[in-house]
């Protein structure tokens, strides 16, 4: 029986790729940020896990390179309706980060450098759906998307994969961030065109 890595999708034609409502197909990456683009030295770059009990996990950045990697290639929805076929990406699985943490929380708030906040079930972030990426197309990640590491979580709206992430907490309560707390969807499914509450 031949082994596949769970990151590897195999190639997909023209016909398999599909737009959800409301989306138009770029070529592009657009850079679209809360903020200004913080620029973070790998030598102080942490990534931290605290449950919901105050227990931490954190790594450092060479703690994190020596980790077994995942190459998703993966299609990206943005709120802003704009949407990218087969981006191919190196990273870590949160299934592996997140392998020794003993939680019973059903959320999580995703923090970055620079003060963003997203939050996720944290359900969503597991079995083969997330990563912590550092490469895009073979090469470093660049400050602009997120870069040196940045979440990804393909099959939410792109504002769930925060960029420049430092760490993740557990949490009993869901509780909003960034810009679920300015009008955007709780959940974020382009599917359903979850892009604002209500939606």
């Amino acid at each position: 029986m031949p082994v596949i890595s769970r990151g590897f999708h195999g190639r997909r034609s023209e016909s398999e790729h599909k737009l959800p409502p409301g989306q138009y197909e770029t070529h592009d990456f657009p850079v679209l940020s809360a903020g200004p683009t913080p620029r973070v030295p790998v030598d102080t770059w942490r990534f931290k896990v605290r449950t919901e009990s105050g227990t931490l996990h954190e790594w450092s950045w060479a703690d994190f390179l020596a980790l077994p990697t995942e190459k998703p290639r993966v299609d990206l929805h943005c709120v802003t309706k704009w949407s990218k076929f087969d981006t191919r990406w190196t990273g870590v699985s949160l299934d592996l980060l997140l392998a020794d943490v003993e939680t019973s929380a059903e959320y999580a708030l995703v923090h970055s450098y620079g003060g963003y906040t997203t939050n996720l079930p944290l359900e969503d972030l597991l079995d083969g759906k997330a990563w912590i990426v550092h490469q895009f197309e073979g090469e470093e990640l660049d400050p602009e998307h997120g870069g040196p590491a940045r979440l990804l979580v393909p099959h939410l709206y792109l504002w769930k994969s925060a960029k420049w992430v430092r760490g993740i907490d557990m949490l009993v309560d869901d509780e909003p961030g960034f810009w679920e707390s300015a009008g955007y969807h709780e959940y974020g499914d382009p599917w359903r065109e979850q892009r604002y509450q209500g939606d």
